[in-house]
């Protein structure tokens, strides 16, 4: 019988593997794990606050600040004006190319990774996270 520590430890070690294998998989497309996980949520969210995507990526406010102006000055990302002196940021069109070829490429591997779980194992795990996170499934 598994404990709640080994299930913690497992779900460490799944999220361990995905992210090493979806930065090798972005490499080539000369990004980061967080840099296209901000291209996603900007995609997702294109009204989200600096600091909701900063909340998001796992980021700081001020870490999130630094990369958000790298990926402006790599023209991955625009910073907009908002409502008061809010800005938000928005994708450009290669921002938006290279998150499309990112989701493709991360999409490889996450397939591969659950590919032993057949489809409703696939839900079932969906569904016992989401319980366990607190969330309505």
């Amino acid at each position: 019988m598994y404990q709640p520590s080994d299930v913690g430890l497992a779900v460490k070690r799944l999220q361990h593997r995905h992210h090493r294998a979806a930065s090798q998989a972005l490499a080539p497309l000369g990004l980061s794990l967080v840099q296209w996980d901000t291209l996603r949520h900007l995609h997702t969210k294109p009204q989200a606050s600096l600091h909701d995507l900063a909340v998001l990526t796992f980021q700081s406010d001020q870490s999130f600040g630094s990369l958000a102006t790298r990926m402006a000055d790599r023209g991955l990302i625009e910073r907009v004006p908002g409502p008061g002196r809010a800005i938000h940021h928005r994708l450009t069109e290669e921002g938006a190319r290279l998150r499309a070829e990112g989701q493709a490429a991360v999409d490889v591997v996450t397939t591969a990774s659950f590919s032993a779980l057949t489809p409703d194992q696939l839900d079932q795990l969906g569904t016992l996270l989401d319980i366990a996170l607190g969330r309505p499934s």
